[in-house]
């Protein structure tokens, strides 16, 4: 019972909750860009694009990040340079496709992409922890 109300902590546990970070929010994501890549010719004239690089590249970046990099994520593999476009990610659809909702309180759209990017920020910011392939190689 002393454990459970005391603020100490282990590596192991850093380690291990870094473990289930990575696996949940990057396989949740992937289940969101997988869809986009499957379907990624049907989406691709009318997919926004908000920092007015052509609807295609803004897909392509899209799916990237969520495909790739948080496959990347779940491995524990490059996982800070994973982490970056899925902030990147998430930073432009709040600040910029969600921009009316975020500004009016309207936050039934932007809290799912708002609680992916804090857990992609706490995996940039900590790193994947030593139950990770970067773990074992050591970086």
């Amino acid at each position: 019972m002393r454990k459970l109300f005391s603020t100490g902590y282990t590596g192991g546990a850093v380690s291990f909750s870094m473990l289930i970070l990575r696996l949940m929010f990057g396989g949740l994501l992937l289940l969101h860009g997988w869809p986009k890549l499957i379907n990624f010719a049907a989406k691709m004239n009318s997919f926004p694009d908000p920092l007015g690089v052509g609807h295609k590249f803004s897909l392509g970046m899209t799916v990237f990040a969520e495909v790739f990099c948080s496959v990347l994520l779940m491995m524990g593999l490059l996982t800070r340079l994973a982490a970056v476009p899925l902030v990147i990610c998430m930073s432009v659809i709040v600040g910029m496709v969600h921009r009316s909702d975020l500004l009016g309180f309207n936050f039934d759209k932007i809290e799912l992409p708002l609680m992916y990017l804090t857990g992609f920020l706490v995996i940039l910011f900590t790193g994947p922890g030593k139950f990770s392939i970067d773990g074992a190689l050591g970086k």
